[in-house]
């Protein structure tokens, strides 16, 4: 789970520069290739490479959804079946397959509309050659054709919801079937005494393993050895050193290192503090008993299936631009917009981390608060939410992670150097020089990583205050 999970943790552009780095001419492939004396292969801005990219990317949400429904098989309509004669492959077709398929298909949707809303991913690994309506939507923005990139992002959004109501029709069914079901016992997955199958068993896991570190890690390891890597192979660090001389000497129109690292940190932190009270707000709503409320859920998976080019569109047609408010123009800042944005990427991950804690809180506890005289109010503030504050710390970083890594949003609003983030700065390097772009990612996967452990920090001090 650790090696599928890893994809999920990691910027868009960032898996970009890793496949650049694993599968272009000079990669890491093709010096595995050279070194067996097998010819060289070129995936680059070919079809293969997107759809390897966004399989990658995509394969851990399809393990987790896919896990999760096995986990919720009940056992006892196998045993059932078993007893009334069912072989172990005529149990699993006619029992454990229909009650896993819903979650396939709803891996597969969910798939479906990450893919179908890519960006970074495309625009580095196919360019305009293979333009998707992400690509097609953004190179209409930049020729200022707003009106145009906003009918065909209506289109987008149109297919992109469409989708997402499926979804989560899928998940009522699905949540509605596994109740009162008594899951599949667990077995140890490495006995101390195997028998033939489990030997089997045992190599099966070690053929994932293999593949797994060759698909999921192969991407990240050949960016930070292509960071510390010259053009001849030798460990150099000239590619941190362009970085810093680029830091000193850069014109005003060029990205420069250091901004791009505090613009990014700057907007993540602000974005963060704006999607917390909004995830959190909308987990107590989707957690509530009343009419309406599928539709409030619904509402607050909206942003997963909007794409961060149709944000950024509105934005900028909207704040960026300006709106007319009882006379008056209310414009806001290319800054505050991308904070704007990145919490609207975010917030819906707060709420996904939260509201399941709220659910599973012993609701006596409130009743009683409430009984004592507290507020509705205060007892979400002094008995719920301190039981269910690992959640909100949890779901402070997923916002934080999304920010510092957003790119398709930030691409659109960012008109000037002032307001470049790493994600940025790593697209303008990577259509240069593939070195600097993969030492920017490694900085980008330090300043992420650093990150998560001074949330948590902070978490658990307020914790304990």
């Amino acid at each position: 789970r650790s090696l599928t999970i890893v994809p999920v943790v990691l910027p868009s552009i960032m898996v970009a520069v890793g496949f650049v780095a694993t599968f272009g001419r000079n990669g890491t492939l093709n010096a595995v290739l050279g070194a067996l004396g097998l010819p060289a292969v070129d995936l680059l801005f070919t079809l293969e490479a997107i759809v390897i990219a966004h399989a990658f990317y995509n394969a851990p949400l399809v393990a987790r959804v896919t896990t999760a429904a096995w986990e919720s098989v009940d056992a006892g309509a196998i045993e059932t079946a078993r007893s009334l004669g069912a072989g172990p492959l005529r149990a699993f077709v006619d029992v454990v397959a229909p009650q896993v398929y819903p979650a396939v298909l709803t891996g597969a949707a969910l798939t479906f509309v990450f893919t179908f809303g890519t960006f970074p991913i495309v625009l580095a690994l196919g360019g305009f050659q293979l333009a998707t309506v992400e690509v097609f939507v953004y190179r209409l923005v930049r020729d200022l054709s707003y009106a145009e990139a906003a009918a065909l992002a209506i289109i987008e959004l149109v297919i992109s919801l469409g989708v997402l109501l499926a979804y989560l029709r899928y998940e009522a069914q699905s949540a509605v079937r596994s109740r009162g079901a008594r899951p599949l016992p667990r077995k140890p997955l490495l006995p101390s005494t195997p028998t033939v199958r489990e030997w089997v068993s045992r190599v099966g896991l070690a053929a994932y393993v293999a593949v797994a570190a060759v698909v999921f890690l192969a991407p990240i390891a050949s960016m930070i050895l292509a960071s510390v890597t010259g053009g001849d192979g030798a460990l150099t660090l000239e590619h941190y050193r362009f970085l810093a001389a680029r830091q000193r000497t850069a014109a005003a129109f060029q990205v420069r290192p250091w901004p791009a690292i505090r613009n990014s940190l700057g907007f993540a932190v602000g974005a963060t503090l704006l999607a917390l009270p909004m995830g959190v707000v909308v987990a107590v709503l989707t957690t509530r008993r009343y009419r309406g409320r599928k539709l409030v859920d619904a509402a607050a998976m909206a942003p997963l299936a909007v794409s961060g080019i149709v944000v950024g569109l509105g934005l900028l047609r909207g704040l960026v631009f300006g709106v007319e408010v009882a006379g008056w123009r209310v414009t806001a800042s290319g800054a505050v917009a991308i904070v704007v944005a990145h919490a609207v990427a975010g917030y819906p991950f707060v709420v996904r981390t939260v509201a399941p804690g709220l659910e599973a809180l012993d609701r006596s506890l409130v009743e009683s608060a409430r009984a004592l005289g507290a507020s509705r109010a205060r007892a979400l503030r002094d008995v719920e939410l301190p039981l269910v504050w690992p959640a909100v710390v949890a779901g402070a970083a997923f916002a934080f992670a999304i920010s510092i890594g957003e790119f398709t949003a930030t691409v659109v609003l960012a008109t000037g150097a002032d307001a470049y983030t790493m994600p940025i700065a790593i697209e303008r390097f990577i259509g240069r020089r593939l070195g600097p772009a993969t030492a920017m990612g490694v900085v980008l996967l330090v300043v992420t990583g650093c990150s998560f452990v001074v949330i948590e920090r902070l978490g658990g001090e307020s914790r304990g205050l």
